[in-house]
């Protein structure tokens, strides 16, 4: 019967998978992360210190959140409890503090490790509070979101958040190494790996071990037999990565991290830039007409008047993708990338947009002129409705100067400033001599 249950064992733990079964158990077989882990950061400072505090991990997938979890417990020999966010409710986070409570009377520390962290509602998030308040549990919470706007503010200051960072080249080398090296990864098989592909697989890691490891695991399964060994080749690589696996999730971080540099590399007149973002939202899944809608925003906030056709250009493009769709109709909004980055910019729309909306909501429902008004009622003529207007296509130059059309407690609030680029400097050059007649005009009017 004991040889059974060992020969279970074993079994069991073959069928685990390659990323499980090659968490590192100690500082040194875990890789990337030295800005938290390495001589005098301030992880390691608190285990070199020896006490532990609660946290959150906040990083891309596969960075090693769970693993580096899993190690503060093993080198406080703390007991580890974890707890997912996605399966558990305030009955699994009860039990667990209750062993927490348990383990503390005898004089030992639980580490209660929340996976999905944010995926815990307010209530959740608050069960946890006074048990992390009164060092009953080290919570260490585990997210790829955005602590800041996920997770309640009581709870982010009773923790530390510690930034985790992708993987680098050297990082996943390194850790592809590791696990070639050691025997047990493949089940006693001799697994190798060709130099050409070994480059393909720790570029689609995208710098996440976790994947690294799964696509690796594939490989291995897949690849021909040679003598006693298998070669993992190109060839096979290529059947195992048939689809674009960029970092991208439609809606966190990374979603608005990417519209933002593509937002900035057109108003910083980068066109490389902007098609790089753009082709990186695009590969990562993004819908090309939010991409879209997101060009045709740029064009009125950071493009504006210093070349009005843009508006038009963008518009064509959008219907040009509307009617091609994709892959071909994505060429037409790299076309409106590349040409919103080439052209002047203003933001003086944007900007007069802005204050005349900040007055408006400021100054209270102000009266419109009476001279402003229509007189479309026979009441409304006798009240003097429209009287005074100067219609400005009769008079000189199609301009009333001197008119008034702003509500008199305004004055002559300006709240559009042309900007000398593109097309905005001939308008700016026509405002001020407009300016200047109504100036004149106005003060002709007072004497």
């Amino acid at each position: 019967m004991h040889d059974q249950q060992a020969s279970l064992l074993e079994r069991g733990a073959a069928h685990r998978p390659l990323a499980e079964r090659a968490r590192p158990l100690s500082l040194e077989g875990f890789f990337g992360q030295q800005h938290l882990l390495g001589p005098d950061a301030p992880l390691r400072r608190m285990l070199d210190g020896g006490a532990l505090h609660s946290m959150v991990l906040w990083g891309p997938p596969g960075t090693g959140k769970t693993t580096l979890a899993r190690m503060l417990a093993r080198h406080a020999r703390a007991r580890f409890v974890t707890l997912s966010a996605v399966l558990s409710g305030v009955k699994d986070i009860r039990d667990a503090v209750g062993v927490a409570q348990q383990e503390r009377a005898g004089g030992r520390q639980t580490v209660l490790f929340v996976d999905e962290a944010h995926r815990f509602n307010k209530a959740q998030q608050d069960a946890f509070l006074p048990h992390v308040e009164d060092g009953t549990v080290v919570f260490v919470g585990a997210t790829t979101e955005n602590p800041a706007f996920e997770l309640n503010n009581a709870l982010l200051s009773r923790v530390r958040v510690y930034v985790l960072k992708s993987l680098t080249s050297e990082d996943l080398g390194r850790l592809l190494d590791a696990v070639m090296q050691d025997t047990d990864s493949f089940a006693g098989l001799s697994v190798t790996i060709a130099d050409d592909a070994r480059d393909v697989l720790l570029a689609a890691a995208d710098g996440d071990a976790r994947r690294l490891l799964l696509q690796l695991e594939i490989a291995a399964d897949l690849a021909p037999a040679l003598a006693d060994r298998r070669v993992i080749t190109r060839d096979t690589l290529d059947s195992v990565l048939q689809t674009s696996l960029r970092r991208f999730d439609k809606g966190g971080d990374a979603f608005y991290d990417q519209i933002s540099a593509l937002h900035k590399s057109i108003r910083g007149s980068d066109p490389d830039a902007a098609l790089y973002w753009l082709c990186r939202m695009l590969d990562g899944g993004c819908d090309p007409n939010y991409v879209a809608r997101r060009l045709l925003r740029i064009t009125s906030e950071d493009v504006g008047n210093a070349d009005p056709r843009a508006l038009s250009i963008v518009l064509d493009a959008w219907e040009a993708y509307r009617r091609l769709g994709s892959p071909e109709g994505e060429l037409a909004l790299a076309h409106v990338a590349v040409y919103l980055a080439c052209v002047p910019k203003s933001n003086a729309v944007y900007t007069a947009f802005n204050a005349a909306m900040q007055k408006a909501r400021d100054s209270g429902s102000l009266e419109v002129p009476q001279h402003l008004r229509n007189a479309p009622t026979a009441l409304a003529a006798q009240l003097g409705y429209g009287q005074g207007y100067r219609y400005a296509h009769d008079e000189q130059d199609g301009f009333a100067a001197g008119e008034r059309y702003l509500p008199e407690a305004l004055g002559d609030a300006q709240f559009y400033v042309p900007l000398p680029r593109g097309l905005e400097e001939k308008i700016a050059l026509r405002m001020q001599e407009l300016r200047e007649r109504n100036l004149s005009a106005r003060e002709g009017q007072e004497q």
